[in-house]
């Protein structure tokens, strides 16, 4: 869910402009999922902005209050999301802990990293969404720990339904500043793409099981 349109705008035209998100509709890159993605985000390239790294943490720790209300910890999916998940935990004064996709085979064999005090109620922040599931797997790791998961916020999300129906499965509301749509947008807007590719990119996320951009601008074409 997007609460600003605004700030969804902003926060695509900021990500775009440092390449933490790239658009190639005809040079599709290839997800470890063996998909192959007109556009590829890393977030962790915001860390490297002063500037962008802080609005991302304002308005990321604006929504939890006003959509969550002020928790008790934020915990951060990792690896993504540690270093903006700190910052903001950092900029509401509050306890932060990030949580491993598996626990440590070594040491302790922490899967929660930080600590936590069972009934604590948390926020989950994440960089980016794409089927949810690794983000789910966070929730249920702080869940199993006896915290109060009250939803989580993310910097973008691609929008698929999988992760909306993940989502709602698993009882977890869910919040990013920007999406997928808002990014063709702005894109197409700005001019960094044009009309055809704009177009390219709309039927990749209909069917990104199935989407080729050659068979694609063939249709188109006859």
């Amino acid at each position: 869910m997007i609460k600003n349109k605004e700030t969804a705008k902003k926060t695509a035209e900021l990500l775009l402009q440092i390449n933490a998100i790239k658009l190639q509709p005809q040079n599709p890159f290839q997800w470890a999922s063996g998909w192959k993605s007109p556009i590829y985000c890393d977030n962790r390239i915001t860390l490297s902005y002063p500037m962008i790294r802080n609005y991302l943490r304002e308005e990321l720790a604006r929504q939890i209050e006003s959509i969550y209300g002020r928790p008790d910890m934020i915990a951060g999916v990792a690896t993504g999301a540690i270093g903006i998940g700190a910052l903001v935990a950092d900029y509401l004064n509050l306890p932060f802990c990030y949580v491993r996709p598996e626990a440590k085979q070594h040491g302790r064999k922490n899967k929660i990293e930080g600590y936590v005090e069972s009934h604590q109620s948390v926020v989950v922040v994440e960089d980016l969404i794409s089927t949810g599931k690794s983000s789910l797997m966070a929730v249920e790791a702080l869940r199993e720990s006896e915290l109060n998961v009250k939803g989580m916020v993310a910097i973008f999300t691609y929008g698929f339904d999988l992760a909306e129906t993940n989502f709602k499965a698993a009882g977890v509301q869910l919040n990013t500043l920007s999406n997928y749509t808002h990014v063709l947008e702005t894109a197409e807007n700005s001019g960094y793409i044009n009309a055809e590719q704009a177009a390219l990119l709309a039927d990749w996320r209909k069917d990104p099981d199935n989407w080729d951009p050659k068979i694609t601008l063939d249709l188109e074409n006859q």
